[in-house]
Formats: C-alpha cells, structure tokens, sequence
C-alpha cells in the first residue's frame, strides 16, 4: 500500500498543482483593473513565475518525479498570489502609485533626475520602466515582488543546501524552497501590501549561501546589490565582519560590496540625479519616522502606551544595545578564526536579523522580513530548530496584521498600564533568545573538540 502511495504521488500532486495554476488564471480573468489583455497578461506573467519555479529546481538537479511534486506547491503560491492581486494598500495609495504617476508624466527615465520617493535607485528604475506601460500599475508592482519571490524561494534552497550538504539525499532544500513560497509574510508583503522587501530579501539570502559556499567575492557584490534596494539589508550585514574576521572571507573580496552599490547608481547619475541627493536617500530615511516602533515586535513595546520618557535616551540606548550585540558576533568571529563552521556562522546571522531590529527604533512590522526567511532556512536545515521561525515568522504575521487591520490584536492592561503589542514582542524576544541558546551550544561544543584534539 505504501510503495502504491509513493508511486501515484508525484501524477497526483501534479494534477492537483495544475488545477491551481488553472483557477489561477480564472482569478486573474476575473480581476477589477485594466482590459481583458492586462488580466490575461497578468495571469501569463504568475504562469511564467511558476515554469521558472520548476525550471531552477530542474536546474538545481531535482529528478522529474521530485519535479512533478513541487508543482503542487508552486501552483498554490501562484493562485493565493492571483487572490491578492486587487488589493491597493495605504502605502499603494499614498506612496506607491503618485510615484508611478510622477514618472508618468514627466517622461518615464528621464524623470530620475527629478526628487521623487525615498526608495533607492534601483526600485526608481523599476518605476520608471513600468511607467511606459499602459497596463495597471498596481498589477505591474506587485508582479515585480512575485517574481522576487521565486527568486527568494531559489535563495532558500541554496542556503538551506549549503547548511546540510553532509546529509545526502535530504528534502531540507526542497522543504525551504516550498516554505519560502507559501510563507505567509511573503505572500502579504509583496502579492498583497505591494512592498518589495523580497527583493533585497532574497539577494540577502543569495548571498547568505554563497558566502557559505565560500564564493566571497559573488557573495559580497550581491550584498551591495541588496543595500541598494533597501536600508535593511544592513540588519545582516555584519555577518561578513564575522565571516573576514574568521578568515572565511578576504579583505579584497569586501570592496565587491561598494563597487556593486556604485554600479547601481551609475545609471542615475547619467541621468543627471545630483550624487549627494542619491547618497542622501537613507540618511532621509532615518529621520522620517520619529517613533520609537511603528507596529515593530521590539523590544519598545515593552513600554507602556502613552508612557512620558525621553524618547532621544531610548533610542540612543537602542542603537548603543544593537551595536553591543553586533561587536559581540564580531569578537566571537575573531576568536573563532579558523574554526567557524557553517552552522555556527548561519546562527550568528540568524542573531543579527532577530536581534539588532529588535533593539534598534523607529522599526516598522516589515523590518522583520529577513527574520522570518533566515529562520526559515535555518529550522528546514534542523527541525530542532523550528520554534524559533515559528516565533518569528509568527510575531511578525500578527504585526503585519496590526497595520493591515487598522488594529491591535491583543491589548494588555495591567493596572493603569496599556501595552499594544506585548505577545508579539514577547515572540520576537523568545526567537532572539532561543537563538542565542543554540550558539551558546554551537561554542561549547567547538571548545569541546580542541580539548580532545
């Protein structure tokens, strides 16, 4: 019965995977903007996403009958992303599609040059593209992510490959590569909300596994790539601190990290865009948000809503605690020369994108976003390991959820004191700390290896 069930999956899950991709085409038939051609195209667009699924795992090296199964999942992500296509979030609204409009009308590329948004070049460029398209920009932006998305999934499977490549025959790669399409913060950041967090997401994760595979130079370009599209980027950042000071990766190899970023403003600067204006874009970002979290499970919801303090103190003592932390992994990658594993080096970096927004203020509900896809990967490489991307892929879907809803999910009151967000945040702490348990056993059990050498 069992060697029956086995051979039947893969026509089975393929069958089933084709009836998603065919309801998902439905769905974008049925959708509200744009002609019949732009819904049509729309769906031609999920439909090439998904043969690019099953076209980097067939490049990957799955089997035909491995492949027959992973359609089944590719086809769900693809329909629930079809279901998310018509809804235009407050940050669509507000942002998103006046910025589509400003390129619109002044020329397309050619309006780089001018001050519009406070996203870096390489998102404006994307604007700027789409801006001679007559179809939906709402479609345009969100199928950008969607295609992001497989991207991340791709980068989900190297990384987690790269972690358990001693394990021969494992399904870990193709468990993350599955996970990573289906997560639920994935599916609403980008097919949702119309956020493109995914894109430097996945370049981070891409360079995660690189770096693990001991291709330094690759490695740190794509992370100069990933701080070109977002600020965030730097929450993981400090992982090649780690990686050079543990002799992993080389000095030259680092400077593959501004030269990446220079190329990507290069275009701009060609369309006449003043250099200190694109140099200055992140330094704008910092000072837009003065509240300590904006719906963040940090460690800021632990102060009571309402609360009188000097908030130039708190976030001075954030950003100082951050930087702690990050000078820890440093002098613990130091210390470790030579000795550094895969798995420690992954945990580290797993640290940093948990703990240094959790510390840091002014942090929004996305910030989270390489939390969720670095525990991901890490819980696919050791089941052990799965209640912290449950923690934190579960803390930060509720705090998607508060700015989605327009409201809290579960308010606590103790005596004349108001907490919002407490259970989210109490989640985000739990993963931090359970991490930072499994490197306190990663180092004890290195330490225990040179004693018996």
């Amino acid at each position: 019965m069992e060697r029956q069930w086995k051979r039947h999956l893969p026509a089975g899950c393929a069958g089933l995977g084709v009836l998603a991709l065919a309801a998902c085409v439905g769905v974008c038939a049925g959708l509200e903007r744009g002609t019949s051609g732009d819904r049509l195209g729309a769906a031609a667009v999920l439909l090439l996403c998904a043969a690019l699924a099953l076209g980097l795992l067939r490049l990957e090296g799955c089997r035909w009958e491995t492949m027959l199964v992973m359609v089944l999942p590719v086809g769900a992500a693809m329909l629930v992303r079809a279901l998310c296509m018509d809804y235009a979030s407050l940050d669509y609204k507000n942002f998103l599609s006046q910025w589509y409009q400003y390129f619109k009308a002044n020329g397309g590329f050619s309006a780089i040059a001018g001050s519009v948004g406070d996203y870096n070049m390489p998102y404006l460029y994307f604007m700027a593209a789409i801006s001679y398209s007559s179809a939906p920009d709402l479609y345009l932006i969100k199928l950008f992510s969607i295609l992001g998305d497989v991207g991340l999934a791709w980068g989900c499977l190297r990384l987690t490959r790269s972690l358990v490549r001693e394990r021969q025959g494992s399904r870990a790669p193709l468990i993350a590569f599955g996970a990573a399409l289906l997560l639920p913060t994935a599916v609403l950041n980008g097919a949702y909300w119309g956020q493109c967090d995914v894109i430097y997401g996945a370049l981070c994760i891409h360079a995660a596994a690189l770096a693990l595979e001991e291709r330094g130079t690759a490695s740190t370009a794509l992370m100069g790539l990933a701080f070109s599209f977002k600020l965030q980027s730097i929450f993981v950042l400090p992982l090649w601190g780690v990686l050079w000071l543990a002799g992993r990766v080389k000095f030259r190899q680092l400077w593959a990290f501004p030269l990446a970023y220079l190329a990507s403003i290069v275009p701009a600067i060609a369309l006449g865009k003043p250099l200190g204006e694109i140099l200055g874009i992140y330094f704008k970002q910092l000072g837009e948000y003065p509240r300590l979290t904006l719906n963040a499970p940090s460690a800021y919801q632990f102060i009571p809503y309402g609360a009188r303090l000097n908030e130039k103190l708190a976030s001075a003592l954030g950003i100082l605690a951050a930087g702690v932390l990050v000078l820890a992994l440093l002098a613990l990658g130091f210390w470790l020369r030579g000795r550094l594993d895969r798995e420690t080096a992954m945990t580290m970096a797993v640290i940093l994108c948990v703990g240094v927004p959790f510390l840091l203020p002014h942090m929004h509900e996305r910030y989270f976003f390489l939390a969720d896809v670095f525990t991901l990967c890490w819980a696919c490489a050791g089941v052990r390991r799965t209640p912290a991307a449950v923690l934190a892929c579960g803390s930060s879907l509720a705090s998607y959820c508060v700015y989605l809803r327009l409201k809290y999910n579960c308010v606590l009151r103790l005596g004349a004191l108001t907490f919002v967000m407490p259970l989210e945040a109490l989640a985000m702490l739990a993963a931090a700390v359970f991490a930072a348990a499994a490197l306190a056993g990663q180092l004890r059990t290195i330490k225990r290896r040179e004693e018996l050498r």
